[in-house]
């Protein structure tokens, strides 16, 4: 069945999430905290634009790709220019002046591999299945930054129910307080009660405050996995529920082997380590290459008065004796699929192993919900019994103050409980390789069966394929993100700078203008000196006639 794609889904979200952020940090009040609205998918896609540990196995397929790329062209037709320009001289030119001093040659060469040893090929199918593996591995890591991702969106609940469970104790043992203060005013109880009270909610204020920094750390990790600022504010839209899951070990372990993608991985490691055996064997064989070349020579560059030939043929060349270096290769590559062969081994018991861990965790948190919730009755309807024996006179401040603490535990121990649940739902999806974005069965079925890299996505998508605009925006490095500090500290560094262009642009214009100013004052200098010299010279030749 086709999905919405994970990725398109939440582009436009994304987008305007990312760019209100950046449009309020540079509002003059970039130091307030921004605000969003989100959700577990919300959350979820997110991580999946954003992520750096995805972009990297995403940049890793795209090695890989290229990789495969390289070796299927070792095997193909080569064409080489190869040109030299000399300028010679000595006796023998000298004395014969008919020999040109320069001397120019040019040589076209065209080869091809005809693989007899089997080296090409081989190295052709290593590739191949170097790409299968970055493929899968890349929807491993996709599933792992989900269950990252469901991990902080979930831890960050837990410690939003525990404020209010811890902000109810503080209410609860206030008004106690006050009730003992009223008592005791009275005379009808001592004053060791109203201390002891005094420090019981002295206690519980520091664990409210507790809780309240570890959902300031929580949201802040979420933060960071989901691509925001650390300091941007979530609105979680959700709450921990629990959801039974009816799923039994055995067909959780079957589902896990056929469905692992680093499981299948560890497999097409083992194949690659198969074909590095093969290729280190082509050292016995005999390598045979074609090849077909032009010569020319004259004294002037592209000529070829002096020589012109031309050859076609094939080369051959066996390395009859190495003092055994290549049986030594070929131990050292059988040695090596051994080790990935029990790599493999190794990785399918982990799987086995991952499934039992997280399933029997989430038998073991479901039952602690079952319980844990009895639990918060008994301890609610054990404290409202212990304030009325309390207020009575029967019953001493000694028995309150522990309903109370056994009543907060008990809330605390329950959405712990909830917590473990969700989250050990989540990871048992994924030591089971609930699939994010491939089939994993339905590609390794389209790769055994000889399609191509591209025909055995499309047979495993469970989506539409990206778009060009899409794949692109995937390999986009993205810049830092920065904090709404961090970006009001550049931006008052980018307008300080601003401003200091401005002033020697200033300056600059006002030195232009004095200039100006200083050339055409300089003319009118020179014209009352030569009209003061004009006067001057006509006095002189008065006096002279006179």
């Amino acid at each position: 069945m086709k999905t919405n794609h994970l990725f398109s889904q939440t582009k436009k979200l994304t987008a305007l999430v990312l760019g209100g952020l950046l449009t309020l940090g540079a509002a003059p009040t970039a130091f307030a905290y921004d605000t969003v609205d989100l959700g577990l998918e919300d959350a979820i896609q997110m991580a999946f634009e954003t992520n750096r540990s995805l972009k990297q196995s995403i940049a890793n397929v795209d090695a890989a790709r290229w990789n495969l790329s390289t070796a299927r062209r070792q095997q193909g037709p080569t064409l080489v220019w190869q040109g030299t320009a000399n300028r010679i001289g000595g006796a023998t030119y000298d004395d014969n002046p008919l020999i040109g001093n320069n001397q120019f040659t040019n040589t076209l060469q065209s080869g091809y591999s005809l693989d007899t040893t089997g080296k090409l090929k081989h190295n052709r199918r290593s590739a191949g299945y170097g790409l299968n593996a970055a493929d899968l591995t890349l929807e491993n890591t996709k599933q792992a930054v989900k269950l990252q991702t469901t991990q902080a969106y979930y831890q960050l609940l837990e410690y939003r129910n525990l404020i209010e469970v811890n902000q109810e104790a503080v209410d609860t043992l206030q008004e106690h307080l006050n009730n003992v203060n009223a008592q005791y005013r009275v005379g009808t109880v001592a004053k060791s009660d109203v201390l002891a009270s005094e420090v019981q909610l002295a206690n519980s204020q520091q664990s409210l405050v507790n809780a309240q920094n570890n959902y300031d750390v929580a949201m802040a990790t979420l933060n960071n996995i989901i691509g925001l600022p650390s300091d941007t504010l979530l609105n979680v839209k959700d709450s921990l529920q629990y959801t039974p899951y009816d799923l039994n070990l055995d067909d959780c372990t079957v589902y896990a082997l056929d469905n692992r993608p680093d499981g299948i991985v560890a497999d097409y490691e083992v194949e690659q380590a198969k074909e590095s055996v093969e290729m280190a064997k082509a050292g016995y064989r005999p390598d045979v290459s074609a090849a077909l070349s032009k010569n020319i020579a004259d004294d002037h560059e592209f000529g070829h008065d002096n020589t012109e030939t031309w050859t076609a043929g094939f080369t051959a060349s066996w390395n009859i004796f190495d003092n055994g270096v290549t049986q030594s290769g070929i131990e050292t590559a059988k040695a090596a699929l051994r080790a990935k062969e029990e790599a493999a081994a190794a990785s399918k018991e982990q799987i086995q192993l991952d499934v039992r861990q997280q399933y029997l965790s989430l038998l073991a948190a479901e039952k602690n919900i079952h319980t844990t919730s009895k639990a918060v009755e008994q301890a609610e309807e054990d404290y409202k019994i212990a304030q009325v024996r309390y207020s009575a006179g029967v019953d001493t401040n000694l028995a309150v103050m522990d309903a109370q603490e056994k009543l907060t535990s008990a809330r605390t121990n329950y959405y712990t409980a909830l917590y473990n649940y969700n989250t050990s739902k989540a990871a048992l999806d994924k030591a089971m390789g609930i699939p994010v974005d491939i089939d994993v069965p339905r590609y390794v079925a389209a790769q055994q069966a000889g399609d191509t890299r591209n025909k055995t996505l499309d047979a495993s998508l469970l989506h539409e394929k990206l778009t060009k605009e899409e794949e692109a925006a995937l390999r986009e490095v993205k810049p830092t993100v920065k904090t709404a500090a961090a970006r009001a500290a550049d931006e008052a560094k980018a307008a300080k700078a601003e401003q200091a262009k401005a002033e020697k642009a200033t300056t600059k214009k006002e030195e232009q203008v004095a200039t100006k100013n200083e050339s055409t004052q300089k003319p009118e200098n020179q014209e009352v000196v030569s009209e003061d010299t004009q006067q001057e010279s006509s006095n002189v030749e008065a006096e002279l006639a006179g």
